[in-house]
């Protein structure tokens, strides 16, 4: 019998495949949603006797977005006991000065990715699990860019404080069904993201001295480090009374 059904989004790569080897166990059936599937966790799933479906798609391209969404809620099993879903695809361009934001297809990318995929996901998850006798848990993966402004990062803050919001939105809604949502936010973690930072134009990223101090001086979290507190946080009783929420909170 499946204990868990884990649906997990950005799993290929940093904290989203740290953490999918961190839910892959035996008794959980865990479905990834990312652009490749990763053969790495097809075998360390088997050898932990976890269910594995791999589902490659592009979570920006909303019609791919919809379709997957409807496909994964029509695949859940109905006997589970715990249903969790956690949004983790991210994206953190286009880096740019607000007077130089002018690429709308890399707006609408980041905005599809970080914020309408989440919806989309988010809404058929809970009406397929609505009305089961199991606990069910939503974890979005949000940023301290969404509570704090940095310069440059106009749509990223912007997406992650949207997230926020609708979790604290959804939150509101769902408590009288027993749905229960968090807006985590995990720190600064050494992955293909911050590659992506620090190799952002100093002219439009005035806080790039910053996150590359902390990658010379050895103060990025590992993904993995960062993957096993998050499991932990999943497992939590008082998950959910605090929506907003921050890893770097809990030793």
């Amino acid at each position: 019998m499946t204990h868990s059904v884990v649906v997990l989004t950005g799993a290929s790569r940093g904290i989203g495949a740290a953490l999918a080897r961190q839910l892959a166990k035996s008794g959980t059936r865990l479905i990834t949603l990312a652009r490749r599937q990763d053969p790495e966790l097809a075998a360390h799933a088997s050898a932990q006797g976890a269910e594995l479906e791999q589902i490659a798609v592009d979570l920006s391209d909303t019609a791919a977005a919809t379709a997957v969404a409807a496909r994964v809620a029509a695949g859940l099993p109905r006997d589970a006991k715990r249903y969790v879903l956690i949004n983790n695809a991210g994206t953190v361009n286009p880096v740019s000065s607000v007077d130089a934001l002018d690429d709308a297809a890399a707006i609408n990318q980041a905005l599809n990715l970080n914020v309408v995929a989440v919806m989309l996901l988010t809404s058929r998850f809970l009406a397929a699990t609505r009305g089961l006798q199991a606990d069910r848990r939503v974890l979005n993966i949000s940023s301290g860019a969404g509570r704090n402004p940095t310069a440059g990062w106009g749509v990223y803050c912007a997406t992650k404080a949207a997230l926020d919001m609708y979790t604290r939105v959804a939150k509101q809604e769902q408590d009288a069904h027993g749905a229960k949502l968090v807006s985590l936010a995990p720190g600064v973690v050494d992955t293909d993201m911050q590659g992506v930072i620090r190799s952002s134009d100093p002219a439009a990223f005035p806080a790039l001295p910053r996150f590359q101090d902390l990658h010379a001086g050895g103060k990025l979290a590992a993904p993995a480090d960062v993957a096993a507190r998050i499991a932990a946080y999943l497992e939590r009783d008082d998950f959910g009374t605090t929506e907003i929420d921050d890893i770097r909170n809990y030793n």
